[in-house]
């Protein structure tokens, strides 16, 4: 039964991997294969360690910080869910120091489950969101924002 089994895979890696920070997941639920397709930098690892990165650097800069599902859809050996991810800016954040300001951001992701392990991934957090949460950017205006 696929559908079960890629939901189980997603709901623990974000519950006890990215909520709980428990990383030793990762090396049971990501392939060492694992296409990304989220943007994180040219030096970003390959395969758990990567994910393993992901999830220090979050707890990092937000050290309770959390990854709440609010839906999720299973389509064969591909899972799509819409997240929210909560947490307090209390460590570097794409580096802006610290601010205690806590933020709420939608996260949006797709993975491509197969033998019990994440074999691909597309991520959509909001970054923009976040970095006006932390105060780092501005929202902008009613005046700049409108167009023509």
């Amino acid at each position: 039964m696929i559908h079960a089994d890629a939901e189980h895979v997603v709901r623990r890696l974000i519950d006890e991997g990215f909520s709980e920070g428990r990383l030793e997941v990762c090396d049971e639920l990501i392939a060492d294969e694992i296409v990304e397709h989220q943007d994180f930098g040219p030096d970003h690892a390959a395969g758990a360690e990567g994910v393993r990165a992901v999830i220090r650097s979050l707890r990092h800069a937000f050290s309770d910080f959390r990854l709440s599902i609010d839906d999720l859809v299973v389509a064969g050996d591909i899972v799509w869910t819409r997240n929210v991810a909560t947490g307090t800016h209390d460590g570097t954040f794409a580096g802006n120091p610290p601010t205690g300001r806590p933020i709420r951001v939608d996260v949006f992701d797709v993975l491509r489950v197969v033998d019990g392990r994440v074999v691909e991934h597309w991520g959509v957090p909001d970054r923009l969101g976040v970095l006006m949460q932390i105060g780092a950017l501005r929202p902008p205006s009613a005046r700049t924002a409108a167009v023509g």
